[in-house]
């Protein structure tokens, strides 16, 4: 990991964290002969939004966020999105299993653990919306083994916490997926950085930080890096620079000059966790329970309750709370989002800010909330939840998307997406949430975008359903594709099936 900086390399991944990771594995398994460079201005790997802590470690599958299956005006509900994200993590689950099958990732306990997926709402009309949504969802042969239940013995059963001390009274709802899973996508991306620092041809640098990106004449990318321990400053040029950066994503695209990212503008949330660790407690509790957002809220801020495993060691979490900061890392500047706005972005940004003063409310609510407010929160989740048990952790720093409209009007996004030039020789991602899971899915969209020609002549397309065995397949469509795959990534990646 100490080798000296390349002058010229064929691929440069700028940020290491587990987008860069992921797309590094494709591309050295599609082709092993490439000379690939990542470039990491702190310490490690995975230290921002991909850290274990930063992230609730879903697994987006789609399961249990109530965000992703909006109401509809007749009462029905809309679960294309769900369906979207819940295929998406497939090809996760297919590249990880395909790594464990070669034995380039040892254990996949090291990084997923099986752990069920449920939403949970109390109130006569949240009932209603949670049964609509179980009966459309479940219909669906993604959706098939969805379980839903109102009866508080069966959900005291399924988790044990949420029952105790609650009114008997109250009208609540649940609904389960056994199959999901909570991942540390931290260590997974230690698992994808090592293996690719066993091969040839690839360099991972850390305390280099890049300052500069500009494109030569002759197409390439020049990339002006510092190393931080040193001060040396150095060129690396390369073919294809992906931007993974996380918050810093935006300040190289704007560097970069691309005229595809003009206009572009980015809108910080941060998050409070709650977070309990307490052996006793957590060995109670095997869930991840998804609430329902407040009414202009972020989705990174829908409420849940989650186990996670980190490390070998079962806690639990709780949150997040939204909250503002000018920082767009959580190792940052307050002066991130000042120094984003430019001329070309300054209207689509205003507009934006004219535009959302539901998510300006909530942000400042959530802001000047008191630990009592936040405490009784968790406990609409856990009546007997004890002060003295839990712990206020900061989660990691979300930038949402401002994208440039029509007539220079700005429009918040709240998902990810890719900014890539003209040439296809430069790509950045920006967005949050569903993000790390969906690391697989975003990179084949990089490959079928950037490197079409290797796609469709070097037989890199016949190499890529070795590791996809469903590519080209819509999961969505096809129950049989789908039902035969989960069996198979299920038994490789050691989850519930």
């Amino acid at each position: 990991m100490n080798k000296p900086v390349s002058e010229h390399v064929d691929i440069a991944l700028i940020g290491a964290g587990i987008m860069s990771a992921t797309l590094g594995t494709f591309l050295k398994e599609l082709e092993p002969s490439l000379n690939i460079a990542v470039f990491e201005r702190l310490n490690d790997c995975a230290q921002e939004s991909s850290h274990p802590w930063n992230n609730a470690g879903t697994g987006h599958a789609a399961n249990c966020e109530m965000n992703y299956t909006p109401s509809n005006p007749d009462g029905t509900v809309d679960i294309s999105k769900a369906l979207e994200v819940n295929t998406e993590f497939d090809l996760s689950r297919q590249l990880w299993s395909y790594l464990v099958a070669k034995g380039k990732i040892k254990n996949p306990r090291d990084f997923i653990h099986p752990c069920p997926h449920m939403s949970f709402v109390w109130g006569e009309d949240n009932v209603k919306f949670l049964q609509q949504r179980f009966r459309q969802m479940s219909a669906h042969h993604c959706y098939h083994n969805m379980e839903y239940s109102d009866d508080p013995k069966q959900i005291n059963e399924w988790a044990p916490l949420i029952m105790e001390g609650r009114d008997p009274k109250e009208k609540i709802a649940v609904t389960r997926v056994i199959t999901g899973a909570d991942v540390d996508y931290g260590a997974l991306t230690h698992l994808l950085m090592t293996q690719l620092s066993d091969q040839t041809g690839f360099a991972l640098h850390y305390k280099h930080e890049v300052i500069d990106v500009k494109q030569a004449s002759d197409g390439k990318w020049n990339i002006e890096v510092k190393n931080l321990i040193t001060h040396e400053k150095s060129i690396t040029s390369a073919k294809f620079v992906f931007v993974g950066a996380g918050g810093r994503a935006i300040e190289l695209l704007q560097k970069s000059g691309i005229p595809e990212g003009k206009g572009f503008g980015g809108f910080p949330v941060s998050g409070i966790w709650l977070r309990c660790d307490d052996e006793k407690i957590a060995a109670r509790h095997h869930a991840k329970i998804y609430g329902k957002a407040d009414k202009g809220s972020p989705p990174m801020s829908v409420p849940h309750l989650d186990t996670r495993i980190i490390g070998g060691k079962r806690s639990l979490l709780f949150g997040p709370y939204a909250g503002f900061s000018s920082k767009f890392l959580k190792h940052g500047s307050y002066l991130d989002l000042f120094e984003s706005v430019k001329l070309n972005n300054i209207e689509p940004m205003l507009a934006v800010a004219k535009d959302n003063w539901a998510l300006a409310e909530y942000l400042v609510g959530q802001v000047l909330q008191t630990s009592a407010h936040q405490f009784a929160m968790l406990q609409q989740f856990y009546p007997e939840a004890q002060h003295e048990d839990w712990k206020e952790v900061v989660a990691g720093q979300r930038v949402q998307i401002i994208r440039p409209g029509q007539d220079k009007k700005g429009v918040l996004e709240f998902g990810t997406e890719l900014i890539t030039s003209a040439d296809k020789s430069f790509t950045v991602l920006m967005g949050a949430s569903p993000g790390a899971s969906t690391a697989a899915y975003i990179a084949l969209n990089i490959l079928k975008e950037c490197f079409k020609n290797e796609l469709d002549t070097n037989g890199w397309e016949t190499r890529l359903k070795a590791i996809i065995p469903t590519y080209g397949i819509d999961l969505k469509q096809d129950a049989k594709a789908c039902l035969d795959i989960r069996t198979a990534t299920a038994k490789v990646l050691q989850l519930d099936n």
